[in-house]
């Protein structure tokens, strides 16, 4: 089930001040990578699942990435071969920096911006 609120622009602020969380949903490569951006006072953040396949990503910014569920190959700047991250295994990348992901079963991660 899927829920849209509508807000008057006046109220958009107020909002992003308070406690509420707003939440914007990113796709990328035709949806096989989803998240939920979230900026909150506790940060930046996505929470996203990711469709087997090979990806390549940018940073804008320092990323901390943490498999939630399943296995992330990551091949980080700077190495020439890929390691695997489990559940709960984090790796970071640098800001302004590339890094590509292999993925041979759907999972989930969680990452955060620096």
């Amino acid at each position: 089930m899927v829920y849209f609120f509508v807000v008057k622009k006046k109220h958009l602020r107020y909002l992003q001040q308070t406690h509420f969380i707003m939440i914007k949903v990113n796709e990328y490569y035709d949806g096989a990578v989803k998240s939920m951006a979230v900026e909150n006072k506790d940060g930046n953040f996505t929470v996203g699942v990711v469709e087997p396949g090979d990806y390549e990503f940018g940073t804008a910014t320092i990323e901390i990435m943490t498999v939630v569920c399943g296995e992330i190959d990551a091949m980080l700047p700077g190495e020439s071969a890929f390691k695997t991250y489990k559940p709960f295994e984090s790796f970071r990348i640098e800001k302004g920096e590339k890094f590509k992901m292999r993925v041979a079963a759907p999972c989930s991660y969680r990452c955060q911006y620096i």
